[in-house]
């Protein structure tokens, strides 16, 4: 153990109370920067999750009117190319998605496709009338790229699939016209209607979806919409889902179709998630930011009381770099005390929180807080922490290195 730590760890202890009440700061600093950055970071990746499990990570839909040169675009800057983009003209929906599927599947990021027709209905149960969207789908490639599987809480994909004229509704839509698996309803449309069998309730959680829902196979669909061929869109399922921007750009060049990729249909939700990330972390690093002028006012005040005693050590061969050190070592102890303290005490409240019940039905459904563990977070926590800190240490440190012993002798012996 060096000299300078020494003298640095006695110092500690003569403003033991105060440096005790900037570590508690820093402690429970960090811990709540931890603990907000879970929170916040657990429920966007949950909403991604549902969003992906839902609509896919890509979509393949409208058809380009006109070839477009993607050297020529890639070559303009930013406002250009949104320009070249709003002023293409599309053909509506997919002429052949079988060929367009195949096309689709060369690419070697692609997990899973599946085309869907899409359309309005409504659906009578006898005792209501709602308005709904059918999806038809062939189940297989469905269950591919979505989380179908996973969302039935009532009756069974089993039964859909042994029933041409079964359905999948959504649940909150069950609630509106009152009906459960087994039963009968009529969906109409453009004038056709047809009887169908419930055979299953599902919930994506995403309120905007299950009040409207309703899928179908693909061929009862086509009979309702009077649509015998081609679809809305196709749906994709990619190995990286953080890849799909630049993925749909490759895709859409290739297929002359519009490819959208998650990111872009939900930006909205995504900026607000990552708005309330960011504000959290500057409101919570302000308990830091306070701890740390604490500690610089106790450092200020311990170089004035020890003033004489840095003199004695400055005429025993200290040197100013050795007197840094010593306060800088004041600082390094609250720091590694404070963040491991902290960075455990923030994992203890993550854990707690997530056990917390909380019911939530909007744009995801869970039971409970959601976290996210991420090693970012302790990492960011222990920088912003060891900055603040270090600064607060610096600058009281480098006073007490201009001290002068002769100075400070003559003036006592006076």
């Amino acid at each position: 153990m060096s000299t300078n730590f020494q003298i640095a760890l006695r110092f500690l202890l003569f403003k033991k109370r105060a440096m005790l009440m900037t570590l508690s700061g820093i402690i429970f600093g960090v811990a709540f920067f931890i603990l907000t950055q879970a929170q916040t970071s657990g429920f966007e990746q949950f909403f991604i999750r549902t969003i992906l499990g839902t609509d896919g990570a890509l979509r393949v839909t409208d058809r380009f009117q006109k070839p477009v040169d993607y050297k020529t675009i890639k070559m303009l800057d930013e406002e250009e190319a949104l320009q070249v983009e709003t002023q293409r003209k599309y053909i509506e929906g997919i002429d052949y998605p079988n060929t367009l599927k195949q096309a689709v599947r060369e690419f070697p990021e692609v997990k899973g496709v599946a085309e869907v027709l899409r359309g309005q209905a409504e659906i009578d149960s006898r005792s209501r009338t709602q308005d709904g969207q059918i999806f038809g789908v062939n189940l297989n490639e469905f269950l591919s790229v979505s989380t179908l599987g996973s969302q039935i809480i009532a009756g069974s994909l089993e039964n859909f699939e042994k029933s041409p004229q079964g359905l999948l509704i959504g649940s909150t839509l069950a609630l509106r016209i009152n009906v459960k698996p087994g039963d009968i309803v009529t969906l109409s449309c453009k004038g056709k209607s047809q009887r169908f069998s419930i055979s299953g309730l599902f919930e994506t959680g995403v309120g905007d979806i299950d009040k409207v829902r309703i899928i179908v196979h693909l061929n009862a669909a086509r009979s309702l919409l009077q649509r015998p061929f081609g679809a809305n869109y196709l749906q994709v399922s990619i190995d990286d889902p953080d890849r799909a921007p630049a993925i749909a750009e490759r895709m859409k060049a290739v297929v002359q179709h519009d490819v959208s990729p998650w990111q872009r249909r939900e930006k909205v939700w995504l900026d607000v998630f990552r708005a309330l990330r960011f504000s959290s972390a500057i409101t919570v690093s302000t308990i830091i930011l306070v701890s740390a002028l604490g500690m610089f006012n106790t450092l200020a005040m311990l170089v004035i009381e020890k003033t004489k005693e840095i003199a004695i050590l400055r005429s025993f061969g200290f040197s100013k770099a050795d007197v840094t050190s010593i306060f800088l070592w004041l600082g390094g102890v609250v720091i590694v005390s404070g963040t491991t303290l902290g960075c455990l005490t923030g994992a203890l409240l993550t854990w707690g929180a997530s056990n917390i019940p909380l019911r939530i039905r909007g744009i995801f459904s869970t039971d409970h807080f959601v976290v996210n563990w991420d090693s970012s977070h302790y990492i960011a926590a222990v920088i912003t922490a060891s900055v603040v800190v270090f600064i607060a240490s610096y600058f009281p440190a480098r006073r007490a290195a201009r001290i002068e012993p002769g100075e400070i002798i003559r003036g006592t012996s006076s």
